[in-house]
């Protein structure tokens, strides 16, 4: 994994994640220790937006790969484990160029097409894809042209001024003053579950965080585990998303620490930028 390291060009861009992280009752600040209870309709919304809107089919989530195939044929491999070699980072550097803040120029070869996926991931699940603007640029950009025309007029219905309201946002998916909205996708591996030199079939398991750095904030930041499976194409000499789905996990059990502030939250997202990720 290689550090572009980007404050907030790359933050720009909007995700979900639903799931309940529990800390001992603490007086004082919600960040501090508040009990979870059920998640408000806000973040069943987030679901929606996150599962249904932005995907197109739903695709399976096995057959997992071993990362030993030529980079010319395609394999699900489907019985067998991948060894510690094949998930182990391998220090290529993925990408040399932007588009619009957003890695491009992946390599058409199978680490190509996971750097291409976990980039991709982080880029659709930060807080851009709550503002209309930076969502068209990123759709039109990360999907293939005919997934793209197909996307943007529900994804813009689903991301209506009432949905925004219920995260605590305007109409243009701005944050109240002295709030900070957290939306972020952090890739924990990948994996290719099917590759040849014009597809490739990649799951990205990450850690989400999403919700509302704020003192008044009844929905404070919250982590979730899921995995996004990316169906990609080659076109216009890079991996563009034909279709994705997203499910649940897996999750680890929850450590025993400490939940922070909501200065504290705020003060991290400002000053931690996001990386650029290699297979």
């Amino acid at each position: 994994m290689s550090s572009g390291d980007e404050h907030e060009t790359s933050g720009g861009y909007g995700g979900t994640g639903q799931t309940r992280t529990r800390y001992p009752q603490t007086a004082g600040d919600v960040y501090g220790g508040a009990r979870r209870g059920g998640r408000s309709s806000s973040r069943s919304l987030v679901t929606v937006v996150g599962v249904v809107v932005l995907l197109i089919a739903a695709i399976a989530f096995a057959n997992r790969g071993d990362g030993t195939s030529s980079s010319n044929s395609e394999s699900t491999n489907s019985g067998s484990q991948p060894d510690s070699a094949s998930t182990a980072a391998s220090g290529t550097k993925p990408v040399e160029t932007k588009t619009g803040g957003i890695p491009s120029g992946f390599a058409r070869t199978r680490q190509g097409a996971q750097s291409a996926a976990a980039n991709y991931s982080v880029a659709l699940g930060s807080t851009g894809m709550f503002q209309k603007e930076i969502r068209h640029t990123l759709v039109n950009s990360l999907y293939t042209a005919g997934a793209a025309g197909k996307l943007t007029a529900p994804m813009d219905r689903a991301y209506s001024a009432d949905f925004l309201s219920k995260l605590g946002l305007d109409a243009n998916g701005n944050a109240p003053t002295g709030s900070t909205f957290v939306s972020r996708v952090i890739p924990v591996g990948t994996t290719a579950q099917q590759y040849s030199d014009t597809s490739a079939k990649v799951a990205v398991w990450y850690v989400g965080l999403l919700g509302m750095a704020g003192q008044t904030s009844t929905d404070p930041v919250t982590t979730s585990w899921k995995t996004w499976t990316f169906d990609l194409q080659w076109s216009d000499g890079d991996w563009k998303i034909a279709t994705d789905s997203q499910k649940d996990g897996p999750a680890p059990v929850p450590g025993d620490d400490t939940a922070a502030t909501s200065d504290e939250i705020s003060k991290a997202i400002d000053e931690y930028g996001g990386f650029t990720y290699a297979r």
